[in-house]
């Protein structure tokens, strides 16, 4: 009877292809992993003893539902300091209980029954779920690694529709790695104005760029009114599992936001807010030592598919990298498949996120570099078997 009443939204909606591999590796004794993007890396002490202090000191009550007013106003010099980015903290900013709570309350809060919201992909797996269920009719912007799956103004422009309303962006992108520096984003912010979209602008992975220093596509001409940004303290400091996002925009979306989390969530949990206000404080030399340590990472797994004879883009931020299988004549689904089994090692099929992912897989190189080698050269194995047959 219960199968009857339940929602058909949601039970249309496809579990996540990331958690699949995942659940299967943890019962297999002596595999890899390599499909999770969670940092190897422990929490930062000084972050860890910030939220031992606060239990200990008893802060254990609610706090506002925006979230404590000094942690806002930490992200809002944050964001100053290091994007040139300038919010309101009272107004203008909302701690969510990570970037997947502000992904989903800035789709509900702008969305309508009916409305478009073009998403480009490859992209994280919860964008088109939340959008459907958000009420919004799903149209993908397929990127590929002909034009290191940037998006140009010449797609969106295809892709518009007279219901079209939002844009979701997210660079450096899970899980190609790829990136849109200050000149690709100013391309596309005069197509984006022109037909007055808005932009979701999931920016999670802001810190972990290499060789560049990030730009929010919020920071340009015009889009500041029409920008919600998306980030987070989960990569960048090696935060994950305490659970911190947050949201930056207008007065008038973050509002209608914050009543959303005052219902659905009410607040963040106060004894990561105390950590991540340390975070936002005083650890940045902490969020550079990790970004050496992955892009020696990224250096090693590029080179390593290459040496297999695959074809890799190159990523410049994330900590991603998404080699194409073609050559094996495997589906994305049957090489991570027949991997995982054949070889002990666990990845992403690139169909995980969006169809234009096939022929791809994605590779998180979060690991230790030792981890690492040894998985590489049981995927060689592997690629090497399959070009032979």
């Amino acid at each position: 009877m219960m199968k009857n009443k339940l929602s058909q939204r949601a039970s249309v909606i496809p579990p996540s292809g990331i958690r699949k591999f995942f659940d299967i590796v943890t019962e297999m004794k002596d595999a890899i992993s390599l499909g999770v993007g969670e940092p190897d890396f422990d929490t930062p002490w000084r972050i860890r003893e910030e939220g031992i202090y606060s239990l200990e000191k008893g802060k254990t009550f609610y706090t506002s539902n925006s979230g404590l007013l000094e942690l806002r106003e930490a992200i809002c010099d944050y964001q100053r300091r290091r994007f040139n980015l300038d919010y309101d903290y009272k107004t203008e900013c909302l701690v969510t209980v990570g970037g997947s709570e502000g992904i989903d309350l800035a789709l509900r809060a702008l969305i309508n029954p009916g409305d478009d919201v073009l998403i480009a992909e490859p992209c994280f797996v919860s964008y088109q779920p939340c959008a459907y269920l958000a009420g919004a009719n799903v149209i993908s912007i397929p990127l590929g690694a002909e034009n290191e799956f940037r998006i140009t103004a010449e797609e969106i422009e295809a892709a518009i529709t007279p219901k079209s309303k939002v844009l979701m962006i997210s660079f450096p992108t899970n899980p190609t790695g790829a990136v849109m520096k200050e000149e690709h984003l100013k391309a596309i912010t005069e197509v984006i104005i022109k037909h007055d979209l808005i932009v979701i602008s999931d920016e999670i992975y802001a810190e972990l760029s290499y060789g560049f220093e990030h730009v929010s596509i919020a920071s340009l001409p015009g889009m500041r009114e029409r920008t919600i940004i998306i980030n987070g303290f989960s990569k960048a400091y090696a935060m994950t599992g305490w659970r911190m996002g947050y949201v930056l925009g207008p007065e008038a979306a973050v509002g209608l936001m914050t009543k959303i989390h005052q219902y659905a969530i009410m607040s963040a949990p106060t004894t990561s807010q105390y950590a991540a206000l340390e975070a936002a404080k005083n650890c940045d030399d902490d969020v550079e030592m990790m970004r050496r340590a992955y892009n020696q990472r990224r250096r090693l797994m590029v080179e390593g598919f290459r040496k297999m004879g695959l074809d890799c883009f190159e990523p410049e931020g994330a900590f991603y990298v998404f080699p194409s299988i073609q050559k094996t004549g495997l589906t994305s689904e049957e090489f991570a498949t027949q991997l995982l089994f054949d070889q002990k090692v666990a990845v992403v099929p690139g169909t995980a996120f969006g169809e234009c992912g096939e022929g791809f897989i994605r590779c998180s190189y979060a690991y230790s570099v030792e981890e690492l080698k040894i998985a590489l050269e049981r995927i060689g194995l592997f690629v090497e078997k399959m070009i032979k047959k």
